[in-house]
């Protein structure tokens, strides 16, 4: 009899992890749930982070002022609205033959289907790569009111392999292209609504993205790079940043600057694609005339779009968080 029993738990074991995946796709491994290991519960958490505060602080008041600052940040009850409603997961995906690390989140309940969005994340390598502090500050926020959400933590970030590193803005571009193959797979979503955003290096990205897929209805960038030539008289130390990632940049800097650049083919962008664009007017990263310059040449060609300036605000918006996360759930709602 208990031989009976565990050979039927054997048999439908691998049925009820499957029916834990949120993405059912052969070429999608390691699913994990993103409230996990010590995101299990937020005490967990905050004892992980009182460890990590703890390395470089020596004063005992500095600690409990960063531990405070965490707690104003997130918190407990937070953490656990998010828990219950939220079905998160990170995985890993084939790309060209390898396979780069994404997340995915959903509502837990849902009564139809639900539009998709891709986001793309900033930053570089494994700066900027999304963490689970950054799912619940940036993106949670978004997928609860009613949005599947979809990212790539872009090459290179967890494989060692000197060929298939982020190349920002090279051919790290297949792995959000990529996502649009496993959109169909993922429960609860409607791959005929799909939208994209990106925020810093995640704007750039974004444009790229699409001119390889234009198979979405709206998109949207926060504090966008548009035009990495001038970029660089804005911010002059982002050059080692190209130099390190963009292959052949000694050789070819005008060429592959001009290539990531959208502004360089704005006459080129689709006219049934709408564009929010969203930026600080005091953003010390990347210049909010970026975006100003984008709007001029969207209006210029007809493209059609929303310009959203915070006045005072910097490159992470954190003065206007909640205004400018409703004015993207606002934008997407109305396109998708």
């Amino acid at each position: 009899m208990r031989l009976t029993i565990l050979l039927l738990l054997l048999a439908i074991s691998p049925l009820y992890a499957q029916a834990q995946d949120l993405i059912n796709h052969a070429d999608i491994k390691n699913q994990k749930d993103c409230f996990s290991s010590i995101f299990k519960d937020y005490q967990s958490w905050r004892s992980a982070m009182k460890v990590k505060f703890s390395k470089p602080i020596q004063s005992e008041v500095q600690l409990s002022r960063k531990l405070t600052q965490f707690d104003l940040m997130f918190g407990e009850e937070l953490f656990d609205f998010y828990k219950s409603e939220i079905d998160c997961r990170t995985f890993q995906y084939k790309v060209n033959g390898l396979f780069v690390s994404g997340y995915l989140m959903k509502p837990k309940t849902a009564p139809n289907k639900l539009p998709v969005l891709i986001y793309n994340r900033g930053g570089n390598g494994r700066f900027g790569s999304v963490v689970f502090g950054s799912m619940m500050r940036n993106l949670f926020p978004i997928a609860q009111q009613g949005f599947v959400i979809i990212g790539s933590q872009y090459r290179g970030l967890h494989n060692e392999s000197t060929m298939f590193q982020d190349e920002f803005g090279g051919l790290d571009v297949d792995d959000v292209v990529a996502l649009f193959d496993y959109i169909p797979d993922i429960k609860g979503a409607d791959a005929k609504r799909i939208g994209m955003y990106g925020a810093s290096r995640g704007g750039m990205q974004t444009h790229l993205a699409i001119k390889k897929n234009n198979n979405v209805k709206a998109i949207a960038t926060i504090a966008g790079n548009v035009d990495l030539v001038k970029d660089l008289g804005y911010r002059p130390n982002m050059e080692k940043v190209y130099r390190n990632r963009i292959i052949n940049y000694q050789e070819n800097k005008a060429l592959e600057l001009k290539k990531r650049s959208v502004i360089t083919w704005a006459d080129k962008l689709s006219k049934e694609i709408p564009i929010l664009l969203i930026h600080g007017s005091n953003d010390k990263r990347v210049s909010v005339k970026h975006s100003i310059a984008l709007a001029e040449a969207l209006k210029t060609n007809n493209v059609p779009h929303k310009l959203v300036i915070y006045p005072e605000d910097d490159h992470f918006l954190s003065i206007n968080k909640k205004q400018s996360e409703q004015e993207l759930v606002s934008w997407f709602k109305t396109h998708l």
